[in-house]
C-alpha cells in the first residue's frame, strides 16, 4: 500500500536519505542564497571535492546524525528504507556540476496514491533520484497507486542559465493536507509550470493545488511551514508574500523569525500527532509543542542543516495515514 493522507497521519513506512555531496566545480554564489554565508564559503573553497574528502569528520557526524533518525523513527514503529550510493558512474555524470545523495524529500514525493518524481532545479541534484529508483520501483509494484514523473528539465544554455521553459516542482515545496495541496515558489526551486503539470495531474482526483509564493531566501514552503497536527503549525509569517492561506488562517500559530526559518527551525518531522522531532537548537520552538500535549524528540541535526536541509528533508513517506 502506498498512501499519504497528510503532514501528520501516523507515519508507517519512510525513506530516509543518504549522506553523500560532491562540491559542484563551477559555483553560482546566487542560487546559494537560501545557505548560511560559511556554507556558500566553504562551497567555493572545496570545488570540485567529495565532502567526506574535504570534511571526513563531518562526515562521519552526518552519517551519526541520520542513523540517530533513523533509530528514533523506529523506536515508534515506523519502517525505514534506505536508498543506494551514488555508483562511480553516477558521481562522473558531470563533474563540473557536483553530485548529491542526500535529502529524499525532494527527488519524488507522494500526495495520496500519487507517486511523483520531481524536476529539480539545481544541477548538483538533478539525478539524485537514480539511487532512490530501486526502492520505487518495488513499492510501487506492491501498491495501488499512480506513479508518473515530471519531464525532464531542459539543458542548461551557454551562458549557464537554467532555461525557464522547464517544469521544475521539488518535494520540498509540496505540503499534503487531505485534499488540499499548497506548493511553495520562491524562485530557487519549483516554478509556475510545475505547479501547473501538478494541478493538471491532481483536479480530475478532486485535488486543490494552491499556490504559496515565498520570500525569495527561502528555497522550499517546508522551511517557511510546519504543520505539526490539525490546527497547529510552526510558520514564519515573514516568508509568505500573500500572508499565510486562506485554509490555515485560523490554526494556532507557533512562530519563528525570517532568520529562524533559514536556519530550519520549521523543517521538523511529526511522527503522528502525538510525536514530533526536532533539532535541540530549536527547543524553545519544541516547548511550545509540548505545550499542546505532543511529546518532542530531539535530535542534533547541525551537520544536515549546514546543506539547507532537516528532518523533513531527510525523509519522504510511503505511508502516512490513519490506522
Amino acid at each position: 500500500m502506498i498512501f499519504v493522507e497528510s503532514e501528520f497521519a501516523p507515519l508507517q513506512k519512510v525513506v530516509l536519505a543518504e549522506s553523500e555531496f560532491g562540491y559542484p566545480e563551477e559555483v553560482r554564489k546566487e542560487d546559494l542564497r537560501f545557505l548560511e554565508r560559511s556554507a556558500i564559503t566553504d562551497s567555493i573553497r572545496n570545488r570540485g571535492k567529495d565532502y567526506s574528502e574535504a570534511h571526513p569528520d563531518l562526515q562521519l557526524r552526518w552519517e551519526c546524525e541520520r542513523k540517530k533518525l533513523k533509530e528514533v523513527l523506529e523506536k515508534y514503529g515506523v519502517e525505514v528504507l534506505l536508498p543506494g550510493k551514488l555508483t562511480s558512474a553516477e558521481k562522473r555524470l558531470s563533474p563540473k556540476d557536483g553530485y548529491s545523495n542526500f535529502f529524499t524529500r525532494d527527488p519524488f514525493f507522494v500526495i495520496g496514491n500519487f507517486v511523483i518524481e520531481g524536476a529539480l532545479r539545481f544541477l548538483h541534484r538533478r539525478n539524485e533520484i537514480l539511487p532512490l529508483r530501486n526502492i520505487l520501483l518495488k513499492e510501487v509494484s506492491f501498491g495501488d497507486c499512480v506513479y508518473v514523473s515530471v519531464p525532464k528539465p531542459d539543458m542548461v544554455s551557454n551562458d549557464g542559465l537554467i532555461g525557464e521553459n522547464s517544469l521544475f516542482i521539488e518535494g520540498g515545496d509540496v505540503l499534503v493536507l487531505g485534499k488540499q495541496i499548497f506548493v511553495g515558489n520562491s524562485g530557487l526551486a519549483t516554478n509556475d509550470s510545475g505547479i501547473q503539470w501538478l494541478y493538471n495531474l491532481l483536479a480530475p482526483s478532486g485535488y486543490s493545488v494552491e499556490t504559496v509564493r515565498l520570500h525569495p531566501d527561502i528555497l522550499h514552503l517546508d522551511c517557511a511551514l510546519g504543520l505539526v497536527k490539525e490546527n497547529l503549525m510552526v510558520v514564519c509569517e515573514d516568508a509568505f508574500l500573500d500572508g499565510i492561506p486562506d485554509k490555515l488562517a485560523n490554526w494556532k500559530r507557533i512562530s519563528v523569525t525570517l532568520e529562524e526559518a533559514r536556519e530550519l527551525a520549521v523543517n521538523g518531522l511529526p511522527v503522528s500527532e502525538e510525536v514530533y522531532i526536532t533539532d535541540p537548537a530549536f527547543e524553545h520552538i519544541g516547548k511550545q509543542i509540548e505545550e499542546e500535549g505532543i511529546r518532542v524528540e530531539y535530535i542534533d541535526f547541525t551537520v544536515s542543516r549546514s546543506f539547507g536541509g532537516s528532518f523533513r528533508c531527510s525523509t519522504q513517506a510511503f505511508i502516512r495515514h490513519e490506522v
